[in-house]
């Protein structure tokens, strides 16, 4: 009896067991899935810009780095150094050396490179540091002894790699992965004291110097590099376009250091200022062609500019309303009813002598494509006729469907990326009518001279305007070039920085 007890008890404790073994490994599997799901690197999101800098960006880089800090190495503070050592054939020797101060430091050469998968490398060779301090020295108990002294400091060599990766902001962000100092050559003249002494304690002094020579090098390097974060900071992640729209320029995957280059996957997509609404399609992936000869490249997918049309449509602004007032004066056809009469008598009976006003509305966001050496934009809209009766009221006439194909040449203006609009053809259609049927053919040139003199100027007007490209600080480019490619325009452009 007692064994089949027990028998029975271990069955219920293997059988709990596998059920609490099945839902660890559930519970581990939902996480681990969980994790997948929210990492930025698995989560499929595809950029709609891409950045690379060059090998040539990095050594504008060197150069403003070096710079940088050589200035930040003149902040060189040695601390007071003091010791005692044996020295024959006096004994013991106690030394103080005080009042260290750099009088001139160079780095004459330098080198910069990638790691793949980490970030940047810095060399620096036959760097120079020449230093000035006062030496005090006591032995034998009672005698003493100072003066001063000058150092100078040839072939340090400063080497340090820079980790880059994002931060949770969005942006780039630098930090100091390793960095050695090697001191070469130091050599140290006296002055003042017995000069007999200086020799018999030189070698420790020398030695005393370089330790903390070197240990401050690295150590004034990773401030240098964590002084660049602020100027990271400066990248515009949103950046306001106008009263309806920004557009956001985060990261969002960690930045692709090859051997070559550093490549910056970021969002690029527009948004209502407030209200950061997904578009109901997705950036699709794109490469970067292999091009070097510029220091920086833009590239701007067509979902970029595809998410700016549905922020603009979201936000009601693609429709215009056209007055006779906005026709050039010099133009035979006119928006009243005596000229559409013209072409469809029933609305000069229906509504003699009156003035008449279109409202042009877009009914989706334009769809906007990019095939090499061509961009090409298509708008569904709709045009509504009104005659004005003398009371101000509007009496509608007609509604048209228009789907037009316009042309567009895009180029760089300072920060900013603009636009100028032609138009290439329209189709137009007949939705309603008020005035009974009439031949919508009969309008082709009419509505062809409105949107060529008045609408397309409009939105001309405000293209010239511009979005702003990302940047960072006070960045200018200079010798921009700008190619329309499969998918996106990319813009090659060398980069200058104000103080």
């Amino acid at each position: 009896m007692l064994c089949v007890v027990e028998k029975q008890r271990q069955r219920r404790k293997a059988l709990l067991q596998r059920f609490k073994d099945g839902v660890d490994m559930l519970s581990l599997w939902y996480v681990s899935a969980l994790l997948i799901f929210l990492s930025p690197e698995a989560s499929g999101t595809n950029p709609g810009v891409k950045v690379r800098l060059t090998q040539h960006g990095l050594e504008y880089g060197r150069q403003i780095g070096i710079i940088t800090l050589q200035e930040k190495l003149k902040t060189l503070k040695i601390p007071d150094l003091s010791g005692s050592e044996k020295v024959s054939p006096i004994g013991k020797v106690s030394y103080s050396l005080t009042g260290i101060r750099i009088l001139d430091l160079g780095l004459p050469k330098s080198g910069v490179g990638l790691v793949p998968g980490t970030g940047v490398s810095l060399f620096i060779g036959d760097a120079y540091i020449n230093l000035h301090g006062n030496w005090r020295v006591k032995y034998l108990r009672i005698i003493k002894d100072s003066g001063s002294f000058d150092l100078s400091v040839k072939k340090l060599s400063i080497s340090v790699t820079i980790g880059v990766k994002g931060d949770d902001t969005g942006r780039p962000t630098v930090s100091s992965a390793n960095c050695a100092a090697s001191v070469g050559d130091v050599s140290i003249k006296f002055h003042g004291g017995a000069s007999w002494l200086y020799n018999l304690f030189k070698s420790y002094v020398d030695k005393a110097l370089r330790k903390a020579l070197q240990n401050q090098i690295c150590s004034l390097v990773a401030q240098a590099i964590d002084e660049m974060n602020p100027h990271l900071k400066t990248l515009n992640v949103l950046a306001p376009v106008d009263k309806y729209a920004e557009i956001e320029y985060s990261m969002v995957e960690s930045p692709l250091i090859s051997n070559s280059s550093i490549d910056l996957s970021l969002k690029g997509e527009f948004y209502n200022i407030g209200h950061h609404q997904e578009p109901p399609f997705s950036p699709t992936p794109f490469s970067l062609p292999d091009q070097d000869t510029n220091m920086l490249y833009i590239a701007l997918s067509a979902f970029t500019l595809n998410s700016a049309g549905f922020v603009y449509n979201n936000a009601g602004v693609l429709s215009l309303y056209i007055t006779d007032d906005m026709i050039p004066s010099g133009f035979p056809i006119r928006l009243n009813t005596r000229t559409f009469g013209t072409f469809i008598p029933q609305i000069a009976k229906q509504y003699p002598g009156l003035m008449m006003k279109l409202l042009v509305k877009a009914v989706k966001e334009p769809d906007i494509t990019f095939q090499p050496n061509n961009v090409t934009v298509r708008v569904s809209s709709t045009v509504t006729a009104y005659a004005i009766q003398p009371n101000a009221t509007l009496s509608l006439v007609f509604i048209l469907s228009v789907n037009a194909s316009v042309s567009a040449q895009i180029y760089v203006s300072g920060l900013k990326v603009a636009g100028v609009l032609s138009l290439n053809g329209m189709d137009m259609a007949l939705m309603t009518s008020y005035v009974g049927p009439f031949q919508v053919k009969s309008l082709d040139s009419v509505f062809n001279m409105i949107l060529k003199v008045v609408v397309i100027p409009k939105v001309n007007s405000y293209l010239k305007q511009g979005y702003p490209l990302p940047s960072i600080g006070k960045m200018n480019l200079l010798n921009t070039q700008l190619q329309i490619l499969k998918d996106h325009v990319l813009i090659g452009t060398d980069v200058q920085f104000g103080p």
